[in-house]
């Protein structure tokens, strides 16, 4: 079921909710960018309710500088962080301190090394791979590689420009399918690709978190930017997961206020 948007259906998605899920990237913050103070306040307050799981295709540097470099939690909240990187393929909690996996499911390092050739000869033989970027175009996420056009610290408004209605990446995707049919190729962000096992999605790491904690599906609200079929954070609704669908940071704050209010 995905939710639009009014207090009264927060209020009554919320009541018995025992963890509240987000995306991060045009979801808890602009892509690639540090949190908001807005959303950080938000998200502290909602830690002192609830359980809070993130979930997203980056690596776990991405949530250490985005999120938790910038939500300025006590330690006493954060024990109720759920963190989850590379699509739940790898799972991590808060204890004695620091930031400990609760596992780690790497692809094997023969298996990445020729996805990665793969990956890059493909984007190159269909014009894809650009010779000015804002970082690697390419990267060894060790349980997830993910091609990004225009490196993972391009500019929001460049990766809008590179690949405005998707067809670029959509093709490079439709390409690598049969090329690496072991594995899961997807689409990421705006302007990435993402290879893992196969059915590694956000819905796969959505269950990992309940089955860790205990809780059913009953139990979870998502809220994510990218609901629709073409999104990544559609498996989740497709799932069967109750959801929130939302059009930025700025909506979400929003979200998070009305289900603390009620």
């Amino acid at each position: 079921m995905d939710f639009k948007f009014t207090p009264l259906l927060v209020m009554v998605a919320f009541m018995d909710k025992k963890i509240i899920a987000f995306d991060l990237d045009d979801t808890l913050a602009p892509s690639k960018s540090p949190l908001p103070a807005e959303v950080a306040q938000a998200l502290r307050a909602l830690l002192a309710r609830t359980a809070v799981c993130v979930i997203s295709g980056g690596q776990w540097g991405q949530f250490e500088s985005q999120l938790l470099e910038n939500l300025g939690a006590d330690a006493e909240v954060l024990t109720n962080l759920h963190l989850m990187p590379t699509c739940g393929t790898r799972y991590y909690r808060f204890a004695e301190e620091t930031w400990q996996p609760v596992y780690i499911n790497d692809l094997p390092e023969g298996v990445r090394s020729n996805a990665l050739e793969i990956i890059e000869s493909t984007a190159r033989e269909l014009g894809l791979w650009e010779s000015a970027t804002w970082g690697p175009i390419l990267e060894d996420r060790g349980s997830q590689i993910t091609f990004s056009a225009l490196g993972q610290a391009a500019p929001v408004e460049a990766k809008k420009a590179w690949d405005p209605t998707g067809e670029k990446k959509t093709s490079l995707r439709d390409a690598l399918i049969p090329l690496l049919p072991e594995l899961e190729v997807r689409s990421g962000g705006s302007t990435s690709v993402d290879v893992t096992a196969k059915g590694i999605d956000k819905a796969y790491g959505i269950k990992r978190v309940l089955e860790a904690n205990g809780w059913s599906a009953e139990d979870l609200l998502f809220i994510g930017d990218r609901l629709d079929p073409a999104g990544n954070d559609y498996p989740v609704k497709a799932a069967g997961y109750e959801t929130q669908a939302v059009s930025g940071w700025e909506e979400t704050v929003e979200v998070i206020n009305s289900l603390l209010a009620n």
